[in-house]
């Protein structure tokens, strides 16, 4: 009965470590002193060793090759990185016209944090997969996305940073992503050719240890936020809005991705590709990204709560879609189409 309902929840993106995340959460505000910078536990920056190695790895498993072979697709990657680095900003200025005061907040911050961040790696891949798309193209994608990411996010944020915080460097910002994050995947490509076979044996372990790293960045933003009484008179209520705030935002760019794929007549397999990955933002890069982009760590709890709640919605969403999809696309098999 538990085995099977845990299969269930899986199905429709309520895995382990959604769960696991709650539980940091709930674990900061209980003992936020265990989290911050001045801890004896040095978690924070333990965290950020931890990014690092994630990027060498992630860059041991990158294939040149087949990165090389993926640029034939040019008109499917242009829109999906069209999608995620300009749609999404674009949807959000558009909002923060008509709402200015929310858009000034913290949360609305982390509202065009979440805009400006690139697509996710794992999530999407695994998605195309279940719903028979175009996996290369997909890998290809995900992964352009995440290295353009380090200067195409750091730019959109210096339009909103630089006029909030004073202590933002955009010029700074990007050395540290570099050295941090560029530097970590450019190494790990170049040893692709003696390390990647390893990476592929052992990526189960190394994804949990992917998860174990952004846990402690979510732990330890959430302590910093406690700590400096960020949540204080904040209502569950602004939750749940949020919430349909970015389902909403989700269901937009998902349903937008998939009239633009038709017009311009992109095949089945191409077309999952562009509504999932053009879609889909990385909570892990939002994590990463989120430490060298705020200098007031206590505002990052707060600011990468618009993007956790859209991480898990994106799950549960798009896992069911996903299903959907691979089932018409079994069906179509069958059918000889």
């Amino acid at each position: 009965m538990i085995k099977r309902l845990i299969n269930t929840l899986s199905k429709v993106g309520l895995n382990a470590f959604f769960f696991l995340m709650i539980g940091a959460i709930f674990l900061a505000w209980l003992h936020p002193s265990f989290g911050i910078a001045e801890s004896p536990l040095h978690l924070p920056a333990i965290a950020g060793y931890g990014v690092s190695v994630i990027f060498f790895f992630y860059g041991a498993k990158l294939s040149p090759e087949s990165l090389l072979r993926g640029l034939s697709h040019w008109r499917l990657h242009l829109v999906v990185q069209l999608s995620t680095f300009l749609l999404f900003p674009l949807i959000i200025i558009g909002l923060r016209l008509f709402f200015k005061d929310y858009f000034s907040t913290n949360i609305g911050l982390g509202i065009f944090y979440l805009a400006a961040l690139p697509s996710t790696v794992s999530s999407s891949v695994v998605m195309i997969s279940i719903a028979r798309g175009n996996i290369a193209a997909a890998i290809f994608n995900a992964s352009i996305s995440s290295i353009l990411g380090i200067f195409i996010t750091p730019l959109w944020m210096s339009s909103v940073l630089g006029k909030s915080q004073a202590g933002f460097d955009m010029g700074h910002t990007i050395f540290q992503l570099c050295l941090q994050v560029l530097l970590p995947v450019i190494i790990g490509l170049l040893l692709h050719h003696k390390l990647g076979e390893w990476v592929t044996r052992y990526k189960k372990t190394l994804g949990k240890f992917d998860q174990l790293i952004i846990l402690l960045i979510v732990f330890t933003s959430f302590c910093e936020s406690f700590s400096g009484n960020m949540f204080n008179n904040f209502a569950i209520s602004e939750i749940f809005l949020l919430g349909a705030m970015m389902l909403t935002l989700f269901l937009l760019v998902f349903s937008l991705m998939y009239q633009l794929s038709v017009w311009m007549k992109f095949k089945r397999e191409d077309r999952i590709t562009v509504i999932f990955c053009g879609s889909k933002k990385s909570l892990m890069q939002g994590a990463v990204m989120g430490k060298v982009l705020f200098p007031d760590q206590a505002i990052l709890g707060v600011v990468l709560l618009p993007l956790m709640l859209y991480h898990a919605l994106q799950l549960m969403v798009g896992s069911t879609i996903a299903n959907v999809m691979g089932k018409e696309g079994n069906e179509n098999e069958k059918m000889g189409r």
